[in-house]
């Protein structure tokens, strides 16, 4: 199945480091490479300055803020093999798994990012249908983005809304079940069904 988002963005809230020039002390300040929550693209360091992987008792690995992360930080870029659908399902076939497991992400119709294949950390922020993160297409790349300021050593989570077709069944239902535990917790990481009816 496939990981769908409908939100755009246009860009992320990082700060830009300090330009060199003017004094020789602001030269020497500017020669200097800024990291973490200064450089102008925090989420593209090794490792990611505002989380770290530990055990999730939603399920396996999680991503647990090391800071407190104000909203609409840009946290990390979902990587990963840009492939096709049709090259996606022939490599993970649902019927075929007694669990439902894929690292697979929607960009469009005919592209998604296996991040299975070189893939990083983004892999491993787990499903909640009460997000505290979400994912942004931005110009066919995919951010994960604070969708509200995450106090450090919480568990940073987005909404997977799985495409949700007319012929799922119950046992699809199952298939996709949530682990989240929140009170909104819908059962399913599958999409929420249309109220259009």
């Amino acid at each position: 199945m496939r990981k769908k988002r409908s939100k755009q963005s246009t860009s992320g809230t990082t700060k830009r480091g300090s330009r060199a020039g003017g004094t020789k002390k602001s030269a020497a300040r500017g020669a200097t490479v800024k990291r973490g929550i200064h450089a102008r693209y925090p989420w593209k360091e090794e490792p990611n300055p505002y989380f770290e992987l530990r055990s999730s008792e939603i399920q396996g690995t999680g991503a647990f803020a090391t800071r407190t992360i104000r909203k609409g930080t840009r946290i990390i870029e979902y990587l990963g093999q840009r492939i096709s659908w049709r090259t996606a399902d022939k490599r993970y076939d649902d019927e075929k798994m007694s669990r439902h497991h894929t690292f697979l992400f929607t960009v469009d119709d005919d592209t998604c990012i296996d991040a299975g294949v070189n893939g990083n950390d983004a892999r491993f922020l787990n499903h909640s249908c009460d997000p505290n993160c979400e994912a942004i297409n931005d110009r066919k790349r995919i951010f994960i983005e604070a969708k509200k300021t995450i106090p450090a050593g919480t568990e940073l989570v987005y909404d997977y809304q799985y495409e949700r077709t007319d012929d799922h069944t119950a046992a699809d239902e199952r298939f996709y079940k949530c682990r989240c535990g929140s009170p909104q917790c819908r059962g399913t990481i599958l999409a929420p069904e249309s109220s259009d009816g």
